[in-house]
């Protein structure tokens, strides 16, 4: 600086800064020599903190104000150095004003996919990306850890090691959470508020506070998305042959309302060829779509009583054979479902015929 600007910087005693710009955090307040007179005037806004800078050591870290610089309004500068009155300047410091505002919309996303297992797809290969936002939570230990003696820090200089830090974390959150690929957007706001919880506290490392993360996008590679809509375009078509007969049916009516020209005469020909194949289709898997018949009903069976003890159960036609036989009686008890209770096989409506029919014996002849 020339003679007029440390003239200039002596009469100077308003301590100030007003932000033009959307990215800077911290700004290091200009003064020839870092000269600061007795008295001045310090005024921090707010969104803003002020960090007293003395001989490479923090002094005083000052919130929204108006500050006279005395020595009764920095203890901690009264103990580092002595102050004199007069023009000259009582001490030399370095003032830096810190942004405490949200530095919003600020991108995150993997550089590479991220490798996990999915229980339907087997191994894919996803990416990702979002926004957070960030605030200077502790200036001191920002200045200390980040800054530094950069007279202007802006978040660009500090985004992509916090991007490299989130998109860490995320690939193992979403490596281990076990969501299923399908699901993913289901959980969006879960997996950003649990990324938010897990990497705050390497956010505070810095003196920075992580406001808000948000999982905008998950993505499968794009072959695996082409398959993907193939089988949902799949589902949505449904029955593949109405859908054909749709198709060819508004092929036709097209062709039927521009019926001149060789491209009518061809979508009809060929419209024409699709509807005899389908036909032929039709016809030939007529047999295989009819519809098959009824089951059988279920034949009526019957619990018989053999030398005091149940035996069966014997079908219908088993029984009449045994009726036929002579092994069932008019008085052998019978039951079947439906029955309340043991019944002699004569009364049985369905054996009535059946006991009819069987042929009595003539009486044996006599000796006489």
């Amino acid at each position: 600086m020339g003679l007029w600007d440390k003239l200039f910087g002596e009469f100077v005693d308003v301590i100030e800064w007003t932000d033009d710009s959307a990215d800077t955090m911290v700004y290091r307040f200009e003064r020839y020599g870092n000269e600061i007179k007795y008295g001045a005037k310090l005024t921090v806004r707010e969104s803003q903190q002020a960090v007293f800078v003395n001989e490479g050591q923090i002094a005083d870290v000052l919130g929204p104000g108006i500050y006279e610089l005395e020595t009764n309004n920095l203890p901690v500068l009264t103990t580092l150095q002595h102050w004199d009155h007069g023009f000259k300047s009582p001490f030399k410091a370095e003032v830096y004003f810190c942004s405490t505002r949200q530095f919003t919309d600020l991108k995150w996303g993997t550089k590479n996919p991220v490798m996990l297992r999915d229980a339907e797809f087997g191994p894919v290969r996803l990416r990702a990306f979002g926004t957070y936002t960030i605030s200077v939570e502790d200036p001191a230990k920002y200045i200390r850890e980040i800054v530094g003696t950069d007279g202007v820090f802006t978040v660009d200089e500090i985004s992509d090691q916090l991007r490299n830090l989130i998109t860490s974390r995320f690939a193992t959150v979403l490596a281990s959470s076990g969501i299923p690929v399908l699901d993913l957007a289901a959980n969006y706001d879960q997996l950003g508020d649990y990324l938010t919880e897990r990497i705050a506290p390497e956010f505070a490392d810095y003196g920075l506070a992580l406001g808000k993360m948000l999982v905008e996008n998950i993505s499968l590679p794009t072959q695996v998305e082409e398959a993907l809509d193939k089988r949902t375009s799949m589902g949505v078509i449904g029955n593949l042959d109405r859908y054909l007969k749709f198709q060819t049916a508004e092929a036709m009516e097209a062709a039927a309302d521009n019926p001149g020209g060789d491209a009518g005469a061809g979508v009809g020909m060929g419209m024409g060829f699709a509807m005899a194949q389908q036909m032929t289709n039709t016809l030939a898997d007529a047999p295989q779509t009819a519809k098959s018949p009824p089951p059988l009903p279920t034949l009526t069976s019957f619990h018989v009583e053999e030398n005091g003890a149940a035996t069966g159960p014997f079908d219908i036609t088993t029984v009449r054979d045994k009726i036929q036989r002579g092994e069932i009686q008019p008085q052998t008890l019978v039951w079947s479902a439906g029955m309340t209770e043991w019944k002699p096989a004569g009364t049985v409506v369905a054996f009535a015929n059946d006991f009819k029919q069987v042929s009595t014996p003539p009486p044996l002849p006599s000796d006489d």
